[in-house]
Formats: C-alpha cells, sequence, structure tokens
C-alpha cells in the first residue's frame, strides 16, 4: 500500500517542476508563476482524494487542464501590486523560480517558436519533447485519443521545424545553433 504524500512534501519535491512545464505552456514568467500557484491550490483541495500512482502525471494533468482552461476564458488581465522596478529593491538571494529552471530553458527562437504555435499542438509537443511523457500518458492528461496525440505532436514538431529552418545545418553552417563558418581561419 503506498503512502499519500503531504502537500508539504508535493510542493517541495515538485514545484521547480510544475514551474518548468507552466512556463513551457505560457511563454512567460508571471503567468507561469500564476498557474504554478493555482496547481498547488488545487493540489491542496484534492490531495485527499488522490490515488497512489503516477504523481508527476497527476501534476501535469492539473497544470494542463488550468491552461488549458485559462486559455479558453482568454483573460488576460493582471494587477501589478508593485510599481515598475519595485522587485529590485525587494531582491531576494534566493533564486527565483526563473533563474533556478535557466538551465532547462531553451533560447529566446525556440520559445518563440513555440509560443507561435496553437495550444493544441504547443502543449502537445511540450508534453512528449520536453516534460518526456509518453503518448499514452499525454492522451489521458489532454482526456483526447492516442491517435489525436500523434496528429498533434507531428503537426507540431513540422511546424516548429519550419519556424526553426533558419538554424538548420546547412551549407556554411558548422552547427545547428552554432556560428557560421566562415572558412577556413588564417593565422
Amino acid at each position: 500500500m503506498s503512502i499519500r504524500p503531504t502537500w508539504d512534501d508535493v510542493v517541495r519535491d515538485h514545484s521547480a517542476r510544475v514551474y518548468r512545464h507552466a512556463y513551457r505552456l505560457t511563454g512567460n514568467r508571471q503567468d507561469a508563476e500564476d498557474l504554478a500557484q493555482d496547481v498547488f491550490v488545487r493540489v491542496f483541495r484534492s490531495l485527499d482524494t488522490f490515488q497512489p500512482g503516477s504523481l508527476e502525471g497527476w501534476l501535469h494533468r492539473i497544470t494542463t487542464n488550468l491552461f488549458l482552461d485559462r486559455m479558453r476564458r482568454h483573460s488576460r488581465v493582471r494587477f501589478d501590486a508593485f510599481a515598475p522596478g519595485a522587485e529590485e529593491r525587494l531582491a531576494s538571494t534566493a533564486p527565483t523560480p526563473e533563474d533556478a529552471s535557466a538551465d532547462t530553458c531553451f533560447d529566446a527562437d525556440i520559445e518563440s517558436a513555440l509560443a507561435r504555435l496553437s495550444e493544441e499542438f504547443r502543449v502537445a509537443v511540450v508534453l512528449c519533447d520536453v516534460e518526456e511523457m509518453s503518448y499514452d500518458e499525454i492522451a489521458a492528461a489532454l482526456d483526447v485519443k492516442l491517435g489525436t496525440v500523434r496528429s498533434r505532436i507531428h503537426r507540431g514538431r513540422l511546424m516548429l521545424r519550419k519556424e526553426l529552418a533558419h538554424r538548420a545545418p546547412g551549407v556554411g553552417r558548422s552547427r545547428v545553433g552554432g556560428p557560421l563558418d566562415l572558412g577556413p581561419a588564417t593565422a
């Protein structure tokens, strides 16, 4: 018999992963922080009904479903609690979630290409290629058929490939993301 985790355990062990997933879905820090907070509020309210199993999958489902709910409502109104520049005066020595996930972030070009995908393709690609969920797990998280997951991932990857075609290796390029190869160096 599995022991049900406490809310403190879930937050401590999974907050960075939930934030990274939220950031990939929303594309910006403020919305990712709001989404992650909503996820943990939902977890707090629902932990007693959690059936021991894949806690990571459950968190992914909650994060993805809350994101999709927000996208459907299209409510983009945000109230800032501080005046511009206030965060510099309130700086902490602790790493922010954004700093903590910096090593796992894509560069701006890839983030921008992901953001240009429609939500159905972005969610499927992020869950598969970034969060490394199986097609079956994605189908369960999104409550869609396996064929739909395959189609969305395939089409999403094709769209990303087109958006990032300028980064592809080719004549005169030494690396995918690297500098142009201008020929032999002269000393």
